[in-house]
């Protein structure tokens, strides 16, 4: 790891648990990031916080260690089995704005807690509704999913809340983005007092109605920010083009030509347009596939681990993808659609540049959506320096390729032929001849 991206703060420094300094050691962390050395001590202590911090620079493991930490402070004496129609007594619960965030989330819990003892469960919507509740119903102690679904198993009895020891909201203004945020509310004010929990919140971005969230349902929780304070990850170049709409094909194409990015992520605005630019890339000999909100979640994963493993060079996403993806080795991400909130390009440009890397993030500011640029800018409260068009970044495109789409199916199944033998006998004409 380079020394800009970890401290020189140890994690044995800290009065962990064994089993998590043996997980670890195992996984090969030895020295904390800026944001694990500033929320560590306050969790530890049993403090509330609401931390803002780059994307991408430890988040996810910082609160997954403090809540460990807590419940194994507090250790149960004895774990009744769970009766039939009983609900499941969570002690913790973690929610994510998104299915691939709750994934992640998942993934590195099952790493960090690994000696514990502790069960984790997820939870999330699109697949396996059945599967995802008998595994909750067998007593699950932490619970890790998006919003939708685990309000859905709440309102059946599938589990309680009353003993929660440890509530964790990630990327909380996704959340508000989403329409989760009655959902959540409805879920805070079930559990416990705050007094009587810990409470921690983690973001890239902390707005004002973040805010107002923390103090509504945290205990006078601390808002901490890393000393750099940047909205954007300081190791990703950005740099903006004016294209006209008709040159962003042919921008695209040779920007891609000419950087021959490993993995790259282009982000589009709608999925008429992922479409549209992925049948230009595959007809012009670019690997891509398209990422959008109704994926079938087999699909969704297979795509991730292909960009991941290197089998696929190009992921075309709408912003369904831009939270929760944390694939090594992205060097690029492009921006071929400016996204109309500023927050969603912080997010967007984070797939790249992660865990201390360096990465680019390259945007087209064209007529259609320049006007977003100044909020984007006063967000990161910098200009972004600008490149010009130029003839020889454009490349003429090959004729776009013909895509077979997967077609969902109608309800009711297909309609049937009528046969014409049966149809009805028309009515009389009232006219006489």
């Amino acid at each position: 790891m380079k020394s800009n991206y970890l401290t020189s703060v140890s994690f044995s420094e800290f009065n962990l648990s064994p089993h998590l300094n043996a997980a670890l050691s195992e996984s090969g962390f030895n020295f904390c990031t800026e944001i694990q050395q500033l929320s560590l001590p306050l969790m530890l202590e049993g403090k509330d916080i609401a931390a803002q911090s780059q994307t991408g620079t430890g988040k996810t493991a910082a609160f997954l260690l403090g809540l460990y930490q807590c419940l194994l402070n507090n250790p149960l004496e004895e774990r009744a089995e769970t009766k039939d129609k009983s609900p499941t007594e969570l002690r913790a619960l973690i929610l994510a704005p998104t299915r691939e965030l709750a994934i992640q989330i998942h993934k590195d819990a099952e790493q960090i807690g690994a000696n514990t003892g502790l069960s984790t469960v997820l939870a999330y919507g699109g697949t396996g509704y059945e599967s995802q509740r008998r595994a909750i119903e067998k007593g699950a102690e932490i619970l890790i999913g998006t919003p939708g679904r685990i309000i859905d198993y709440f309102k059946q009895g599938v589990f309680s809340l009353r003993k929660i020891e440890v509530v964790v909201l990630d990327e909380a203004d996704r959340m508000f983005d989403l329409g989760f945020i009655s959902d959540i509310r409805y879920l805070l004010r079930r559990m416990p007092s705050p007094e009587q929990r810990l409470n921690l919140l983690f973001s890239a971005t902390l707005s004002h109605r973040v805010m107002e969230l923390a103090y509504e349902h945290m205990n006078n929780p601390i808002d901490l920010k890393t000393e750099s304070d940047q909205i954007a990850a300081e190791k990703v170049v950005q740099r903006v083009f004016h294209p006209a709409s008709d040159e962003k094909i042919p921008l695209l194409l040779g920007l891609i030509k000419s950087l021959k990015p490993p993995r790259s992520i282009v982000f589009v605005n709608t999925k008429r347009v992922a479409e549209r630019v992925q049948a230009y890339l595959v007809g012009n000999s670019v690997s891509a596939e398209v990422l959008s909100g109704d994926v079938r979640q087999n699909k969704r994963q297979r795509l991730i681990n292909d960009l991941a493993s290197g089998s696929l060079n190009t992921l075309i996403a709408t912003d369904v993808a831009a939270r929760g993806l944390h694939i090594e080795g992205v060097t690029h991400v492009f921006n071929f659609d400016l996204p109309q909130n500023a927050e969603d390009y912080v997010h967007r440009i984070g797939r790249t540049a992660r865990a201390g890397a360096s990465g680019e993030a390259i945007s087209f500011a064209c007529e259609e959506y320049v006007f977003s640029l100044p909020e984007i800018e006063d967000l990161l409260g910098y200009e972004i320096p600008a490149d010009q068009v130029t003839d020889m970044l454009l490349v003429t495109p090959e004729k776009p390729a013909r895509i077979q789409r997967d077609h969902v199916k109608p309800r009711g199944g297909p309609k049937r032929k009528r046969n014409p033998r049966h149809r009805k006998p028309r009515p009389a004409s009232s006219k006489t001849s």
